[in-house]
């Protein structure tokens, strides 16, 4: 299982902007936890989603690489599409 994921900060938020990740194939996420600001981001759907087929993702820590920092997560919650296999959005707590 891959441990670590690289993702870049999303300048744009809302229910527009997160749609048009999806159509990209990006997973819209945010960061949060351990007193820091929280942090949106988009993540590859592709990797996340093989990922998220082993159960060690839903309990050990993950690695977020976001411009240069390693950030350690692990995962809170996260929304999949009712019908098809794709994941709708993710929030990971920083720790």
């Amino acid at each position: 299982m891959q441990n670590t994921f690289t993702a870049t900060i999303r300048t744009t938020i809302g229910k527009g902007a997160s749609r048009r990740l999806r159509h990209m194939q990006k997973v819209p996420a945010v960061i949060y936890g351990n007193g820091a600001t929280p942090l949106n981001i988009e993540l590859d759907h592709s990797p996340l989603f093989h990922a998220q087929e082993d159960e060690r993702f839903y309990t050990e820590t993950l690695t977020i690489e976001v411009d240069g920092q390693s950030i350690p997560v692990k995962v809170q919650a996260m929304q999949r599409h009712v019908h098809k296999p794709k994941i709708n959005h993710l929030d990971l707590m920083r720790i």
